[in-house]
This record gives structure tokens, C-alpha cells and sequence, in this order.
């Protein structure tokens, strides 16, 4: 049986200075920037990056649990990652995004 590697956990930043609407990008050394959405339905954390091209997601334009590409218009859902239609076809990484107080706690999705 494979030894099970510890999950990394980040203080990505504090509540208090992330008011809804807003994003936080997370550049860690070793993962892909990350980006945390404060939505009216909570926070949310995906791949910052589109996969359609190498377009910010954080530069998007979010409306309840979607945000859409500011380069080709592709949209994906915050909660699942899943690209809703064209250009992009693949999902963006969701990670887990928790609050401990006014802790935001960001643990990365190392799966591929």
C-alpha cells in the first residue's frame, strides 16, 4: 500500500480583506496560481488559469457561481470547475477553500 502524502494547507489570506465580489490569487512555489472567489454563495478556489489558453480567470467576470474567461468567453462553474460550453472543453481544478475564524485556508488539489 502507498504511503499517503500530507495534504499541503496555505493561509491564503484573511475574510476581512477579501469583501465579496472580490478574488485572491495564490502563487505557491511548486503549484499553478490559484484563484479564491468571495461570492454572495461563499468562497470558492479553481486553477486560476483557463483551459483554453493561458488566460487569468481572477480577470474574469463573475455572476452567482460562474466566471468567465475574459479572453474567448468560456464560462466555468466555481463549485465543480466544469466548463459550461466553447472554446474550452476541459474543467479547471477546484480546491478546497475553508474559513477558521479570519483565516481563509486554502488546501491544494495536487491531483491532475
Amino acid at each position: 500500500m502507498p504511503a499517503s502524502i500530507p495534504s499541503l494547507t496555505l493561509l491564503a489570506g484573511r475574510l476581512s480583506a477579501l469583501p465579496v465580489g472580490e478574488v485572491l490569487t495564490v502563487n505557491h512555489p511548486g503549484l499553478p496560481p490559484i484563484s479564491i472567489f468571495h461570492t454572495e454563495h461563499g468562497l470558492f478556489a479553481i486553477d486560476d488559469t483557463c483551459t483554453h489558453q493561458d488566460a487569468s480567470l481572477a480577470d474574469g467576470w463573475v455572476q452567482d457561481c460562474t466566471v468567465e474567461c475574459p479572453l474567448h468567453e468560456s464560462c466555468f462553474d466555481l463549485r465543480t470547475g466544469a466548463a459550461s460550453g466553447p472554446p474550452a472543453k476541459r474543467a479547471v481544478r477546484t480546491h478546497r477553500v475553508e474559513v477558521r475564524g479570519d483565516d481563509i485556508i486554502l488546501t491544494p488539489n495536487t491531483d491532475s
